[in-house]
């Protein structure tokens, strides 16, 4: 069987390494504030080219804190993107605040920045674009709405880690490093991934990384000394360790999901098969490799048959998740992102995926097609 992510695999090129850190946690027994969580919020701040990583719980968590941070509460709208994972509206909501949805663009799946204009209120106090499945938005537009409005721009990097893009005047930039702040998930199966939950938010603001850390641990000053309301939401220093090890690897993971991804690009082109469109001014990560036909799942069985596991990201747009009904949305307001979720299928992208491999995952689809 051919996984979509096979982290097995991985953990066999590093297994040295990531035992010998998670042993030398357990012999500190510093398990809660670690030292390697400090010193992995140094190293991922400087991978991201921003000037503070602050580790937390999870990328849902690290949304939730960059909102409060921010003083994003009830009574406020945020602006995200109607295609992406569930949790960059629900940390919205979490604060009392109305996540306000947008199309995305047909070629991308990307925030379309056209419509931004035509959803901001006076409410409005937030943007946040998601650099959907490891490539960057169009930042430059987006960062010049969001100055033109004054609202705080939010970057979702779960999927972007080490991603860059070129921006007007200003000239190539990491996934993170451009908003107010930058939200990272390391779930498991992300380019750089915990084994367990875990996340952080990078920022350049010494300010707002200084009430993020407070805001992760209860708001504590002191052992028993609170100076704000704050939650539970630190990273375990042992998948700090382990993301130590990992990142060491990123940036040659990254240009092996590239050189995979190209591959499949070429091999797709020949047969006709429509996949996300890569822009120009992006350097993208392939966090997923994603393909877009009618009969999506058609092809999905017929590839688990063949011993290709498969994924769909995201299969409902947000607006018409039961969990946002009561914000009004129904099927036909955002037509774009509906007919992305109708036709978009995931196929296997890890480093370690062989060229043998993708070339029998797209002969099992040409075989398909001519059924």
């Amino acid at each position: 069987m051919i996984q979509l992510v096979d982290l097995k695999k991985q953990y066999k090129t590093i297994k040295k390494d990531v035992d010998a850190a998670i042993k030398g946690v357990i012999q500190r027994t510093d398990f809660i504030m670690g030292a390697d969580l400090r010193l992995f919020e140094e190293e991922f701040a400087k991978f991201c080219t921003a000037k503070y990583c602050v580790g937390v719980d999870s990328g849902t968590g690290a949304l939730e804190l960059a909102f409060h941070a921010l003083g994003i509460k009830a009574g406020d709208e945020v602006i995200v993107p109607c295609f992406t994972f569930y949790a960059t509206a629900s940390a919205v909501a979490a604060t009392g605040a109305k996540p306000v949805f947008v199309d995305v663009e047909d070629g991308t799946g990307n925030m379309d920045y056209e419509a931004l204009e035509k959803a901001v209120t006076p409410r409005t106090k937030a943007v946040v674009p998601v650099h959907l499945f490891g490539q960057p938005v169009n930042m430059s537009e987006i960062a010049s709405f969001a100055k033109r409005h004054n609202l705080h721009l939010i970057e979702d990097s779960a999927q972007a880690h080490g991603a860059r893009f070129k921006m007007e005047n200003v000239g190539w930039k990491t996934a993170g490093s451009i908003g107010v702040m930058g939200c990272f998930s390391f779930y498991p199966g992300k380019n750089l991934g915990a084994y367990g939950d875990a996340g952080a938010v990078v920022t350049n603001s010494e300010e707002h990384a200084d009430k993020l850390r407070l805001l992760r641990d209860y708001g504590r000053t002191g052992k028993y000394e609170h100076s704000i309301l704050g939650y539970n939401r630190r990273m375990d220093t042992l998948q700090a360790a382990i993301l130590r090890v990992k990142l060491r690897k990123l940036a040659e993971w990254n240009e092996a999901r590239r050189k995979n991804a190209d591959l499949y690009d070429k091999l797709l082109g020949e047969i006709g098969v429509k996949t996300i469109k890569i822009l120009a001014f992006t350097e993208p990560v392939r966090h997923v490799y994603a393909i877009r036909l009618a009969n999506r799942d058609e092809l999905s069985e017929y590839l688990k048959k063949k011993g290709v596991s498969t994924g769909v990201h995201y299969p409902v747009p947000l607006h018409l998740q039961k969990a946002f009904a009561h914000l009004g949305g129904k099927k036909g307001d955002f037509p774009a992102a509906e007919k992305i979720a109708s036709e978009i299928l995931s196929l296997p992208i890890y480093p370690e995926l062989k060229e043998s491999e993708i070339r029998k995952i797209v002969g099992h689809v040409r075989k398909f097609l001519k059924k």
